[in-house]
């Protein structure tokens, strides 16, 4: 059937919350169906690519699709017109074919709509220009679903006769873990080495005291490797006389961070919000979908949310030029307008990720919000408003102080001038913000005193473990997967058993270490970073029109059918053993085993699938319980959450979120635990809420006291 443009139209999206978002813009005349996303793919049963057949796809409709898909066409038999308005990207586009095949629709006539934005302008204008479906952009997406089949059809019955029944490898989830197993690795391997700095505190007057770090003895930077060492810059720093030896002032500019990418907003997410990359993404779908905002009905608030690009439109950039202008004054509005371009190779398909509207204040529609949206829409309505924004200037301060042979530094900066830091600064990986630091008025020459020197002992440490936030930045600097898929690689590696999350960092598992030795071992291309990068810039080609879906698959399958034969023949029976504990199951008299789920270890009875019994895995913690005679022992809440309870539970319901340690409270004898936040040292606090030592306990802006995190009924 064609699409004629006549006076009946259907619009055929994939939600409903997007039916109706579209709905409030469109006339009588249309109608406006929701897909509810795919509604044909390849069967789970079978392999369903005919590779002798040039690859062809065995598309089905997926179980449970049927009602809508008998809705769909009688709704498109009522309709003279056909607009097909699945989302902007290359899954969109394969959802606009799909849907012209079930439909009966003509691929070629025009009846696909896209647009960046859920806004009565930009849908008024989608309607009066479709096009054709993008047949190039439907196969780069056709070859990805072939490609993840090949492998995960071939490689995972693999894996269930050699290692486990039930495993399964992806083309690029293997990667992912692969990451987390050599950062593993690289943690085992490093051995720390010793140093030291020395601290200084001068001061000219009682009121002028600053910290200098020892930087450099007789002219060349230095370096403490050992207390002996230490020792003698102490000793030779007896008695000596301290001037300042150099005073640098500077003015710098400071620029504000790029509105976001789906990359930099999962970054951003985990790092502020505490959100994982899966949350963020279907919170964000939420906003770009459409929200009732009271009177106003459904609202899409932000534009797409998968993107590389960090470019804005014009519209958006004097919107917010004017806002900034009424709201903060003159000095905040830039010179020029910023357009900012992202780095490396971006698909630059649709702008960043920002407001539809600049002037829809968060606080202004808080009310029609959840919690976790509020968050999330402040956060991107704020970094969009602040890359607008003009730069933040700094006023830096170098400081040399010299002391016989050794030279000591002291840097400060403050913020002359806000700019977009008014609204909005974008966090560190470790959660930490810049500081401001001033020192004292002091000019060349002046003489100084040294009030004390504090020599401290350090160690060198290790990469750290992945987070949500630096998994997702490593895999788009690889170049591993593109923005739609970042959030479905961090779910499913973990979902597979093949890597933890603990304490926001990612830890893999026995048997994700034993896999990706595997796959190292015998496809070192599946496994192979930079060859699943090429893929991916192959299928980009693919959708840009410069490489034959067909030949990129034939490219691929031949030598990955080689190297699974060698596998198959060479490959003997991995044993993943279970580690034997003492606890016997009351149930049959096994000793229990400890097995790795979803939320970390627990304990299972090895009997199974005849006995199915399984407890949580107590890991002790060395700690008197401090209400009984019991110990406090790590468990897991039903969400994998850490917590700490008694042994003695349900005798004994004391339990705590903090690390509990031996430590006992100097003002009235009870538990000390562990308390820490982003970017700031560990602290020792007391658990009884009503000790004199918890008296300055932090208040909210209502006033009232945070949350205790310790129950003692």
């Amino acid at each position: 059937m064609g699409c004629t443009n006549l006076s009946k139209t259907l619009v055929i999206v994939e939600s409903p919350a997007k039916a109706k978002s579209i709905g409030k813009y469109l006339g009588r005349n249309y109608t406006v169906k929701a897909s509810m996303g795919h509604l044909r793919d390849l069967p789970k049963s079978q392999f369903g690519v005919d590779v002798e057949s040039n690859f062809s796809p065995k598309y089905i409709a997926i179980r449970g699709k049927g009602e809508i898909i008998k809705e769909l066409r009688a709704a498109v038999k009522k309709a003279d017109r056909i607009l097909l308005a699945s989302d902007p990207d290359r899954e969109g586009e394969a959802i606009a074919w799909h849907l012209s095949k079930l439909l009966d629709i003509d691929e070629n006539s025009n009846c696909r709509i896209e647009f960046n934005e859920i806004t009565k302008q930009a849908i008024q204008q989608a309607v009066k220009h479709p096009r054709p479906i993008d047949i190039d952009r439907v196969n780069a997406q056709q070859a990805r679903r072939i490609l993840d089949r090949l492998v995960g059809y071939n490689l995972s019955p693999l894996l269930w006769r050699k290692v486990k029944k039930g495993l399964s490898a992806g083309r690029v989830q293997s990667v992912a873990v692969r990451l987390i197993v050599d950062r593993e690795e690289e943690i085992k391997a490093f051995i720390p080495e010793e140093y030291w700095s020395l601290t200084a505190k001068f001061s000219k007057t009682a009121k002028s005291t600053f910290e200098a770090k020892l930087y450099k003895y007789q002219n060349k930077k230095i370096t403490i490797p050992n207390q002996e060492a230490m020792d003698k810059i102490l000793a030779d720093l007896k008695g000596v006389s301290y001037v300042v030896a150099s005073v640098t002032r500077k003015e710098k500019l400071r620029n504000p961070a790029p509105p976001f990418t789906t990359s930099s907003l999962q970054q951003e997410a985990s790092r502020k919000l505490n959100f994982t990359a899966r949350k963020t993404m279907a919170v964000a779908q939420q906003l770009y979908e459409g929200l009732e905002l009271g009177k106003e009905g459904p609202v899409g608030l932000v534009t797409y949310i998968r993107t590389d690009s960090t470019r804005v439109s014009e519209t958006a950039v004097e919107e917010a030029k004017k806002f900034i202008l009424e709201r903060f004054g003159p000095a905040y509005v830039p010179k020029e307008s910023r357009q900012t371009v992202a780095k490396g190779k971006v698909q630059d398909a649709h702008e960043a990720i920002r407001p539809t509207s600049v002037e829809r204040d968060p606080e202004t529609i808080k009310e029609f919000l959840t919690n976790d949206q509020y968050k999330l829409y402040k956060l991107i309505w704020s970094r969009f408003l602040a890359s607008q924004m003009a730069a933040a200037v700094m006023d830096t301060t170098s400081m040399d102080i010299e002391g016989g042979d050794y030279l000591f530094r002291a840097t400060g900066s403050i913020v002359k001038f806000p700019g977009f830091m008014q609204v909005y600064i974008e966090e560190n990986d470790d959660g930490t913000k810049e500081e401001e630091k001033l020192l004292p008025e002091l000019a060349q020459g002046d003489k100084v005193e040294a009030k004390s020197l504090t020599p401290k002992q350090h160690f060198t440490q290790p990469p750290p473990r992945y987070t949500d936030a630096t998994l997702v930045k490593v895999l788009e600097e690889k170049g591993i997967g593109r923005p739609s898929t970042y959030a479905p690689i961090v779910e499913t590696i973990q979902k597979r058993g093949y890597v933890v999350r603990e304490n926001k960092q990612f830890y893999p598992t026995e048997l994700g270490i034993i896999v990706v030795d595997l796959l190292k071992n015998y496809f070192p291309d599946i496994i192979n970073i930079e060859f699943t990068a090429e893929m991916e810039e192959k299928l980009d080609q693919i959708a840009e029109g410069d490489q034959d879906w067909v030949n990129v698959l034939k490219d691929f399958y031949g030598p990955f059918q080689q190297t699974l034969a060698t596998a198959e023949e060479k490959i003997g029976k991995v044993q993943v053993a279970d580690e034997v504990t003492d606890e016997i199951c009351e149930q049959c008299g096994k000793n229990m085993v400890i097995k790795m789920g979803r939320f970390g270890k627990f304990l299972a009875c090895p009997g199974f699938p005849d006995c199915r019994n399984t407890k949580p895995l107590l890991e002790p913690t060395g700690v008197a319980c401090p209400r009984c005679e019991g110990e406090l022992v790590l468990r897991r809440s039903k969400k994998g959450r850490k917590f700490y309870g008694c042994s003695r539970y349900p005798e004994c319901d004391f339990v705590t979120w903090d690390v509990p340690t031996n430590e006992k409270c100097p003002h009235c004898g009870d538990l000390m635990v562990e308390k820490s936040s982003r970017g700031k040292e560990k602290i020792l606090q007391c658990v009884n809420e009503n000790c004199p030592s918890n008296a300055g306990v932090k208040e909210t802006k209502a006033g009232q006291k945070t949350k205790q995190t310790t129950s003692n009924k």
